[in-house]
């Protein structure tokens, strides 16, 4: 029974350094409150020294707060040498943090969620006739144990599914599951490394999710930096989806009390990126998944386990748990960081389940509650620029994205223009349908793109050449058509004024600005689309088309840190709203980015119906009747703005 001692091991060594006296301390200070803390977490404890115990033991890395005098998430932010150790905060304000001079605020709550799933934390007699999987994969020995540990407070019994890789003592964790008092029935197989987490749960045990009621899957995650090994994430979702007893409960009470909940896992781990509930690099993989599982449609921003780790139905899964995988339906690795068929697997899980007719739910651990609202993935886009006007101000060099970031179009949608080019064409006996233009023209762009081998980038002018060619006309008469489209495009451009108003003052200021844009269009028609939104301050404009580099590829990001390098230490901040272009292209380069929503996320984020997407997006009475009101929202990329 060595590997269950563990938890009560280390509830015994925290206690030792953390004695009595220093939870006296708390208490006198009013920062840890027992009774506050059993409400909020729907746990009782034997002590304030038990809850207190319990505490320090989550907000190592989950942002739970011992009282409303101190926001435990805050603290972290704040100072990341404390999360990156993962100390409790309240631990490094008692031990170090106060004498250093170290601050706390109260408890301030980030996300509120709009409704509660009211769930009993004592174990119902449905709940408790659940039959139910553990299908854990082990790339990682040493979580044999954490795993293993986090069953303790199982409240059912249930059967283990292991798959191991290389390396991993099978015969060990076959027996350290196989003594679990909770634990009916352990099977395990030694899988290659293809597929990650995903393909051996499918490939070895899709033939048996059928016979339970429910599934859990978790797998070992690690990551490396500041240094050391950096497992928050992972006992995050662990904790959330096995450890915590009460958690567990209410988990299982909810599925049996209601067929219709197919998905649950806790909010994404919040020092995540505020992007990163986002299709990212995976739209073309995405679509394949919607095409192969008959969904019709996934939103940009959404919903699914961040870390691919879950309970579900296998009913909710259908097209995914039931089908009959092989290792080579998988890529083999190296894989990228994100962009694969792997990573948009996991964000189709919660759209496959809403496809068929089920819902998620989540645990939001900061408040205690179970929900099935899912305006979290963007509660981090709540707020004012004035709020953020400190942190962007202690940067020298501010870089802006022109689309969608300092301009707005007036129907929102890019190709509008180039539809109203083509309805002028139809007039004048060019083309025969204006969206067969629309298509022509793109087609033009992709050609050009695909004969370059995708590197670099294109003009506008070259574009219209490729036409000309296409409709048999002359390159002058091209031209022409390209200078309208410009010049209808010209028309629909609008400020975002509460951007363009933070530029200008950021220049005044005397900040260094930079422009940066992924576009066809020149760096003269870029800058006279600025003047017109009111881009008054001075500004270098770097432009896709002219630098023959893109930020969406990375090749423009590779220049700004060359160019950065020559500029002496002063720190830079790029701002825009594209999530892999402005956000995570630039991050994974080591750059610092501040990311604020497209108009059209923000639309959806408000709950506003769903429009302008597939066919509609072209679709000129769709267009009048809601881009003009899409944009206006989107004007201030914030929330409650």
């Amino acid at each position: 029974m060595k590997a269950f001692n563990i938890f009560n091991k280390r509830k015994q060594e925290a206690l030792s350094v953390v004695d009595q006296t220093q939870l006296q301390q708390a208490e006198a200070l009013g920062l840890f409150d027992a009774g506050w803390y059993q409400q909020q977490y729907g746990q009782k404890f034997a002590s304030s020294a038990d809850a207190f115990q319990d505490y320090l033991h989550k907000s190592r890395f989950a942002p739970v707060h011992p009282s409303p005098a101190f926001d435990g998430e805050s603290y972290h932010r704040m100072y990341m040498d404390v999360f990156y150790d993962q100390q409790s905060p309240l631990f490094h304000y008692l031990k170090n943090g106060k004498q250093e001079g170290r601050q706390h605020v109260p408890l301030t709550p980030r996300w509120v969620p709009n409704s509660r799933m009211p769930l009993d934390t004592a174990l119902t007699e449905a709940a408790s006739q659940l039959k139910m999987a553990i299908c854990l994969h082990v790339f990682y020995e040493d979580f044999i144990d954490r795993f293993a540990e986090a069953l303790n407070d199982m409240p059912i019994k249930v059967d283990v599914l292991l798959t191991l890789a290389a390396g991993v003592d099978e015969t060990r964790a076959r027996k350290t599951f196989a003594r679990h008092a909770c634990v009916s029935r352990v099977e395990t197989r030694r899988v290659p490394n293809r597929g990650r987490n995903f393909g051996p749960l499918l490939v070895e045990y899709a033939d048996q999710l059928k016979n339970y009621d429910l599934f859990c899957h978790l797998h070992s995650k690690k990551s490396l930096y500041s240094g050391r090994e950096q497992t928050q994430w992972a006992d995050y979702l662990t904790e959330f989806l096995l450890r915590d007893k009460s958690v567990v409960k209410r988990a299982l009470n909810a599925f049996a009390a209601d067929d219709s909940l197919g998905l649950y896992y806790p909010t994404t781990f919040w020092m995540m990126p505020s992007w990163v509930n986002h299709q990212t690099m995976n739209k073309g993989f995405m679509r394949e998944w919607q095409e192969s599982l008959e969904i019709e449609h996934v939103n940009d921003f959404l919903s699914y386990p961040a870390g691919g780790m879950f309970w579900a139905r296998p009913m909710a899964l259908k097209g995914i748990a039931d089908r009959a995988w092989k290792y080579e339906d998988f890529p083999e690795e190296p894989l990228p960081n994100d962009g694969s068929q792997l990573h948009a697997l996991e964000r189709v899980l919660g759209a496959q389940a809403e496809n068929l007719g089920y819902r998620q739910f989540f645990y939001h651990p900061s408040g205690g509650d179970f929900t099935a609202d899912q305006s979290y993935i963007t509660a981090s886009y709540h707020g004012s620029i004035e709020q953020h006007l400190p942190a962007i101000q202690a940067h020298q060099i501010i870089s802006f994205d022109v689309f969608d970031t300092l301009v707005r179009r007036e129907f929102t949608v890019a190709d509008y223009a180039k539809l109203k080019l083509g309805k002028w064409l139809v007039e004048q006996g060019v083309v025969t349908s204006a969206h067969d233009f629309v298509a022509l023209r793109n087609k033009a762009e992709f050609t050009l793109r695909k004969r370059a081998n995708f590197q670099g980038d294109i003009c506008i002018d070259a574009i219209y050449d490729e036409l000309a060619d296409v409709l048999k006309v002359t390159k002058d008469v091209a031209q022409g058509w390209m200078q309208r489209e410009f010049e209808l495009d010209l028309a629909m451009i609008q400020p975002k004024d509460e951007m363009v108003e933070l530029f200008n003052h950021l220049g005044s200021s005397g900040h260094v600005l930079w422009v940066i844009s992924d576009t066809y269009y020149t760096r003269d028609q870029v800058g006279l689309m600025l003047r017109k939104a009111g881009v008054a301050a001075a500004y270098r404009l770097m432009v896709s088309s002219e630098e023959g580099k893109r930020k969406d590829s990375g090749t423009m990001w590779a220049m700004v840190k060359e160019d950065l390098a020559n500029e002496h230490g002063r720190s830079h901040l790029h701002i825009g709203d594209n999530v892999v272009a402005d956000a995570q292209r630039p991050g994974d380069m080591g750059l610092v980015c501040f990311h604020i929503l497209h108009p059209m996320d923000k639309w959806r984020a408000l709950g506003m119906p769903d429009v302008l997407n597939g066919k509609a997006a072209l679709d000129e009475a769709q267009i009048l009747k809601w881009g003009a009101l899409v944009s206006q929202i989107g004007r201030n990329p914030f929330i409650g703005e």
